[in-house]
């Protein structure tokens, strides 16, 4: 049984697991919204909206996800980001963050590049394990647009693009 499936089909399943779950839930709730009466009637059109949400915010995930076959190991703990690689690695606050670069020309694949306000680079493959959990901490930048970070690590651009800087404060 567990060679059911092709190992490609398998793994794209996997990618698309939460849209897959929202798309679940909202067919659930379409029918008990349409089939049933009362607070289960309520409950189906609740739960419909939420399944809807779910899926859309599950495709976002799914074309950010690139695969884990990449080198090194990614780890965002407590507003931290850990990266580490074969050959090098480091650690960066969230808070220090002041520019989000995808550099596709890198080696061995493109990578996410972090500018902290000391200066200091921190380049994740983003293929690497553990990367689709960057998703979340970049939806949480201030004024990102989330779209056009997810069209430009579709298209892989030629040169190095910046997807986010932080705004800096004017003096005057």
């Amino acid at each position: 049984m567990a060679d059911f499936l092709r190992p490609e089909a398998k793994a794209q399943l996997w990618r698309f697991r939460d849209a897959l779950m929202g798309g679940g839930v909202a067919l659930l709730g379409l029918y008990w919204g349409l089939t049933r009466f009362g607070i289960l009637s309520w409950i189906g059109w609740l739960m419909l909206a939420g399944g809807v949400i779910w899926t859309i915010a599950g495709l976002q995930r799914a074309r950010f996800r690139q695969g884990e076959d990449g080198p090194g190991v990614v780890q965002v703990r407590e507003r931290r980001f850990a990266y580490f690689g074969p050959l090098d690695g480091g650690v960066m606050d969230v808070d220090d963050l002041i520019r989000l670069e995808i550099d596709p020309t890198s080696y061995p694949s493109p990578s996410w590049v972090l500018t902290g306000q000391g200066g200091q680079h921190l380049a994740i493959p983003v293929n690497a394990t553990g990367a689709e959990a960057l998703f979340d901490v970049f939806a949480a930048l201030p004024d990102i647009r989330t779209q056009s970070m997810l069209d430009v690590l579709s298209r892989t651009p030629d040169a190095r693009v910046v997807i986010w800087q932080r705004t800096r404060p004017l003096l005057h």
